[in-house]
């Protein structure tokens, strides 16, 4: 497809982050947007930034900052739940692509401050669609997450199966998410793609992902706390992974589906242009492996604290990646002894460690 002009929000986030280097190699326009909460550790979140151009100590609250480095990348700092800015930009801009990858995140931290998802996962996504349907966008991508399984237990888990048992409010708003574009593409006809990431890990990633936290801990002599006895299942998805498929996905806008039945509904089409994806590595990891491999590439053994199972987590996933090689003949595969190898060279070059 010919180059586009592309909003990703979350660009200091883990996944926009490296999304937005992917799509400036490819000869894209993007605007970066991101609000840098302090959910974790903002020099990360600066690091990242710096990394694609943008000098942090520039970044002023709603000023568009123009990136040395690369000149087809332009940054601001939004909140998605400030309205107005929201829509000026996207009047000013004339968005062909929108990926959506800010949200709160963090299945925990929605027991502590549940507030903050409606805010942003809520309140946030719902002006991304107003914003999309007034601009006329052609595609509207975002992220949904492996949580709205919830309760299921079927596995492989499958954007075919029903999704109405949450177990966390972040998976709820994730949930929420994807009912409310789906409702977007059916009453204004906008393009909606929704992509369940399941455990996503690699380079530049977040300090409250199992990987980064264990890594750190590791290296300082410190115990790692293993949920659920060590009993954990994770259809670990390296990053790069990630970023290969939003880059194909983003291409293909979704249309209505001709076979779809009202009285046995498929979840992951619609008589809208509308449209759900897993992407996963398809190959579950237990824990306690994933866990040897990390202790394999440091050098070191882990103090390892089980714990019993958390509220709003769940034992295993699974992903059904069929719909991505159906329609894209594409599958992450990434083992993950490379991956995790991938993480620890960045870690300790970034921490110098």
């Amino acid at each position: 497809m010919a180059d586009q002009n592309i909003l990703i929000t979350g660009t200091a986030g883990f996944i926009g982050f490296h999304l937005t280097k992917r799509l400036l190699d490819e000869g894209h326009q993007v605007i970066g947007l991101d609000c840098i909460n302090n959910y974790y550790d903002i020099n990360l979140k600066y690091g990242r930034l710096n990394e694609i151009g943008i000098d942090h100590k520039a970044v002023e609250y709603n000023k568009q900052i123009c990136s040395s480095k690369f000149d087809k990348l332009d940054f601001y700092q939004i909140k998605l739940e400030d309205k107005e800015a929201i829509d000026q930009l996207f009047a000013a801009k004339k968005f062909d692509t929108v990926i959506n990858l800010a949200a709160q995140a963090g299945v925990r931290y929605s027991l502590e401050n549940p507030h903050s998802y409606i805010e942003s996962n809520i309140v946030g996504f719902l002006n991304i669609l107003e914003a999309c349907r007034h601009q006329k966008v052609g595609h509207l991508v975002y992220a949904s997450s492996s949580s709205v399984y919830g309760m299921n237990e079927e596995m492989p888990f499958s954007t075919h199966h029903p999704v109405d048992h949450p177990i966390s409010l972040y998976a709820a708003s994730k949930k929420s998410n994807e009912m409310m574009a789906h409702s977007y593409s059916s009453l204004f006809d906008l393009p909606t793609t929704g992509l369940r990431f399941f455990t996503v890990y690699g380079p530049w990633g977040r300090p409250d992902m199992a990987l980064f936290l264990f890594t750190k801990a590791i290296l300082e002599d410190k115990p790692i706390d293993i949920f659920n006895m060590g009993n954990m299942l994770r259809d670990f998805t390296y990053v790069d992974d990630i970023v290969n498929g939003i880059a194909k996905i983003k291409d293909k806008i979704p249309a209505a589906n001709p076979d779809w039945d009202g009285k046995n509904p498929d979840p992951a089409t619609s008589k809208a242009p509308y449209q759900i994806y897993n992407i996963g590595n398809n190959k579950p990891v237990k824990l306690m492996d994933f866990i040897e491999a990390l202790e394999e590439v440091l050098g070191k053994k882990a103090i390892k604290n089980l714990m019993p199972m958390q509220l709003g987590d769940v034992p295993a996933t699974y992903a059904d990646v069929s719909g991505l090689v159906n329609d894209f003949g594409y599958k992450p595969d990434t083992d993950y002894h490379d991956g995790i190898r991938n993480f620890v060279e960045w870690y300790r070059g970034f921490y110098n460690k």
